[in-house]
Formats: structure tokens, C-alpha cells, sequence
């Protein structure tokens, strides 16, 4: 079976961080788990530290710490070779670079308005259009 290959935004991981039971944290066991593989860039990783350090998320830091040691240990890290301008939010356009970079088959972002819909062969999808896609019957009770 081949890997999917996942490049996850920051507000995912938030969302998994702060609903253990919401479609984001199914999202994120997904993309660690095998066959699929998760890419993250230095950018990406120093993003997903700074964001779920924001006090008014309130996510402690021992569970921060526990995240981001998951995060590094299960993910494959690339060094984007351009940057890019595709998004409407410049800050996003880190998690476009590294699906480039990956040949990623999907971004997935709660924010799919600031992306494209595909950027080469990488599908920009919402953890629900993702869910869909990738493990249907998880959506069903």
C-alpha cells in the first residue's frame, strides 16, 4: 500500500490539541500513523511551537511538549527548494512549500479559503473532505 502523503495545518493540530474527540484529532492520528506519512518544514514546526504556546488557547505545556515530541518523531521533514505566493494569507504559504516539496497528495486546513484548491498534485481539503476521502467509515456511527 502506498503512503499518503499529509501536510497538516497549524489549526488542525490546534483543534486536535484542544477537541481529543473532534474529526482534527482523527485527522492528526491519520497523518502519523502508517501508511500515511506526515511532512513538516523548520517553518511549519516553529509555527505549530509558537501557536500552541498562545496563552489564550490554554493548552498546557506539558501536553504542548507531548504534541510537538509526537509531532517530530512520527513526521518527515523537508526543506522546501522555493518560496511560493499562492495563498491569500502569506503566513500560509509555508504549508504550500512543503506539500511542494513532499509531493504531498493532501494539505489539509480548516482555513481552505486562504488555498487554492490543488497546488500541482496536492489536494487542499477540510479534515471532513479528508475524513471522507481517506477512512469514510470513520464518519459514520
Amino acid at each position: 500500500m502506498l503512503a499518503l502523503r499529509l501536510v497538516v495545518d497549524t489549526n488542525v493540530l490546534v483543534s486536535a490539541a484542544l477537541k481529543p474527540d473532534g474529526l482534527q484529532q482523527i485527522v492528526f492520528l491519520i497523518a502519523i500513523t502508517k501508511p500515511a506519512r506526515l511532512y513538516v518544514s523548520k517553518p511549519i514546526l516553529d509555527e505549530y511551537v509558537d501557536v500552541l504556546a498562545r496563552p489564550e488557547l490554554g493548552i498546557r505545556k506539558g501536553a504542548r511538549m507531548q504534541l510537538m515530541q509526537l509531532v517530530k518523531n512520527r513526521s518527515h521533514l523537508v526543506t522546501p527548494r522555493q518560496r511560493l505566493q499562492v495563498t491569500s494569507d502569506p503566513d500560509d504559504n509555508i504549508f504550500v512549500e512543503c506539500a511542494d516539496s513532499a509531493r504531498a497528495d493532501y494539505l489539509i486546513t480548516g482555513n481552505r479559503r486562504h488555498f487554492p484548491r490543488f497546488w500541482k498534485a496536492t489536494k487542499i481539503v477540510s479534515p471532513r473532505e479528508f475524513i471522507e476521502l481517506a477512512a469514510p467509515h470513520l464518519l459514520r456511527h
